[in-house]
């Protein structure tokens, strides 16, 4: 191995540990501010704090992402969302990273999310003072969902429901289209394409990846308020095949192999520095 490959995975190991500790950082402080928060901010305040603070936070990661080199991104067309109608933001799921860094771009974003990441050290208070939706009883899921877009502002909704694991999206969950139906809004879909498979499923959270990463955002269809959600939900799948394809992603998103594909692409690409 000659010396600049030496320094060069040196320096991307030093990179990677360095923002993923910023990342954690950020995290705990917002966490411990939100705790005290919680108990005395009214609730339509406290919302709005958590979600502005959630914000600014991951504008600071984003920023450092962009400055350290990590990150090529671009994010720019979730921004024309901002003062529009309520509506549900649909994006495909390739990496852990893309609910933070869709949150960076927009104050009032309620986030539907895993229940155990909404007691995790890192998450919990700052997702709870912020009125995130917890997904593990899929019908209050649905009704809480309807009365936040009644309330205005987008809500953040990933129809895989986990991170992508074949080409070019899982199956898709109905509760979308279940949840635009009776709120009465439109469906904005998101496509994410990105040229790593970094934090992916099946990425090990502290395996070096290969920088600059390339991540971009761009806004697909929007679809009305479903009538019948069959139908809707056989059109969404349809766009997202039609968006992705010849997406970066499906370098390593496999038709059937998934996760296991992602293992294999990501050791050859560790072993000849791609």
């Amino acid at each position: 191995m000659s010396l600049l490959r030496t320094l060069r995975i040196i320096h991307e190991y030093v990179i990677a540990y360095a923002l993923l500790t910023l990342l954690g950082v950020i995290c705990l402080l917002f966490c411990v501010w939100a705790l005290l928060m919680y108990p005395l901010l009214p609730r339509r305040l406290g919302t709005a704090a958590g979600r502005f603070g959630i914000m600014a936070g991951f504008r600071v990661f984003a920023w450092a992402l962009t400055i350290t080199g990590a990150y090529k991104l671009d994010l720019s067309a979730i921004d024309s969302l901002r003062e529009g109608p309520p509506v549900i933001l649909a994006p495909n799921h390739p990496s852990l990273i893309d609910a933070l860094l869709i949150l960076t771009r927009h104050p009032n974003i309620a986030c539907v999310m895993k229940a155990e990441l909404m007691s995790n050290v890192f998450l919990g208070a700052g997702s709870r003072l912020a009125r995130y939706i917890p997904s593990d009883q899929p019908r209050q899921m649905i009704k809480d969902a309807v009365a936040d877009l009644r309330d205005g502002g987008v809500l953040l909704l990933f129809p895989e429901g986990t991170r992508s694991t074949r080409e070019p999206v899982n199956p898709l969950k109905a509760s979308i289209g279940v949840i635009a139906k009776h709120a009465g809004v439109p469906v904005q879909v998101a496509i994410i394409e990105t040229n790593s498979p970094y934090l992916g499923k099946g990425w090990p959270l502290f395996r070096r990846p290969n920088l600059p990463i390339t991540y971009r955002v761009r806004l697909g269809r929007r679809f009305d308020p479903p009538e019948d959600v069959n139908t809707f939900m056989t059109a969404l799948e349809r766009e997202y095949t039609q968006q992705l394809t010849g997406a970066p992603q499906s370098q390593w998103l496999g038709s059937e192999a998934g996760a296991s594909h992602l293992g294999t692409y990501s050791q050859s690409s560790q072993s000849s520095g791609r």
